[in-house]
């Protein structure tokens, strides 16, 4: 089956859950009518996207006569809403924010329009300066790039520093699981107010199994071998799973099967948990000048098994689509929107902490940043070492370390989830729900075989 072909076939199932999730528009309303010189923007409501929305009248549109009309919706909306508009190529957006996930999906069935020219050719947008991990992966397989990252991110261990040294702790720069595991269990005997460290328990693919994928995949399982059959059952799977979801019992945070970046975010920031194995942007937000443990935190790489590394790539980026009327218009603002002259901006109207760094070689060497991002080398050394080809002990048919790179995982993973959280609530067993998984993951995997 062709690829254009399997993904249409996925994202009809997606449309038609779509259209009981986007109701209403969400911030911004609906896309406005707007003249020539007016665009459309989908995106997700997370805070940098935020802030782009408050700086772009005053600044883009003031400078280029170009006026955005923003609909922002949470993450999981977002998704169904930019499947259902894209595939359907009515042109009603012009720009969406896409990951690395979606892209190259949306590429091969010609729903984004390529920004090689519009773009990545300008000579002061510098495509130079962007991390080649993320050239590469909103890259299509026609050679053509469909994406600009807008933020970059990773995944670290964060720790309270001042506790650890408080009963003679250390973390390791690169530590296992194993240890991490010990740590947990020190710091539960020694602070009974708080717990040992924060795991994501929530379901979907891109809660729970955005840590919990990478810790299978250094615990040398895979979603699929290299010759497509189902894994989610064997031995490595299986004993990655139950270290996770012991972990988080035994050591983790309350209500965890409900706990998601957001919950473990807030345990840290209230200094409910010492560790948490999670997105490196979330730096971001712990070091910000009101926050509560800002200096307090030490920045270590994504804890490994059997693997030299095991941090995740993910990057929100912009896409145009390719039904767009107004493309010209359309690549200014993703021009200025993953600029270093945005970037510049942000640093002087909100400061440095708050810039969608992550994407750009140029921002880890501000020593503005610098100073106000102390996760800042953590951070770019676990994205020059995220290999989303390789990422695992064995090869695997699909790119991806946080998830699997192929249209059906979004409905896999998500079902695999549900159960996953159903153990860390001690309703069922990990047996039981990866047994179920392989079951589904098998009716997947023949359809790639054939």
């Amino acid at each position: 089956m062709q690829p254009k072909t399997r993904f249409t076939a996925v994202a009809a199932s997606v449309i038609t859950l779509s259209v009981s999730l986007t109701g209403c528009a969400g911030a911004g309303g609906g896309p406005a009518q707007g003249g020539k010189d007016s665009i459309n923007v989908l995106m997700v409501n997370n805070p940098q996207m935020l802030d782009l929305q408050k700086l772009t009248a005053e600044h883009f549109t003031k400078e280029t006569g170009i006026t955005v009309n923003f609909t922002v919706m949470p993450e999981n909306d977002v998704r169904s809403k930019i499947t259902q508009e894209f595939s359907w190529q009515s042109g009603q957006y012009d720009v969406a924010s896409l990951s690395n996930y979606e892209i190259p999906f949306f590429a091969e069935n010609g729903w984004l329009a390529p920004l090689d020219e519009s773009v990545a050719g300008r000579a002061d947008f510098d495509q130079d300066d962007i991390l080649p991990a993320y050239t590469e992966s909103l890259t299509g397989t026609d050679g053509h790039l469909y994406g600009e990252p807008f933020y970059g991110e990773s995944s670290l261990t964060i720790y309270r520093k001042d506790l650890f040294e408080k009963h003679g702790l250390k973390m390791p720069d690169n530590p296992t699981w194993d240890e991490v595991a010990e740590l947990a269990e020190k710091i539960d005997e020694g602070e009974p107010d708080m717990k040992g460290i924060c795991l994501r328990g929530q379901p979907g693919w891109g809660q729970v199994f955005s840590p919990l994928t990478s810790v299978v995949n250094t615990f040398g399982g895979t979603w699929f071998d290299k010759d497509w059959n189902a894994q989610v059952n064997s031995p490595e799977f299986t004993q990655a799973v139950t270290f996770y979801t012991d972990l988080v019992r035994e050591h983790g945070e309350a209500g965890a099967a409900q706990a998601g970046f957001a919950e473990c975010l807030n345990n840290m920031v209230q200094s409910n948990t010492a560790m948490w194995y999670d997105a490196s942007s979330a730096g971001s937000i712990l070091e910000a000048d009101d926050s509560p443990v800002k200096g307090k935190l030490g920045y270590a790489q994504a804890p490994v098994k059997e693997t030299e590394h095991a941090g995740w790539l993910w990057t929100w980026s912009w896409g145009v689509q390719a039904a767009s009327e107004k493309q010209d218009a359309a690549s200014e603002f993703v021009a200025w929107a993953s600029s270093k002259e945005y970037e510049n901006l942000v640093a002087d109207e909100l400061g440095w902490a708050s810039v969608p760094a992550g994407k750009r070689s140029s921002t880890y060497e501000q020593p503005e940043y610098q100073k106000a991002a102390p996760f800042f080398d953590a951070e770019r050394e676990a994205i020059l070492n995220a290999d989303p080809k390789n990422p695992g002990v064995q090869e695997r048919p699909y790119v991806g370390i946080q998830f699997a790179g192929i249209p059906e995982f979004a409905d896999l993973g998500t079902f695999v989830s549900e159960d996953v959280s159903a153990v860390i609530a001690g309703k069922t067993s990990v047996e039981k729900a990866l047994d179920k998984g392989q079951k589904r993951a098998e009716r997947i995997a023949a359809t790639y075989r054939d």
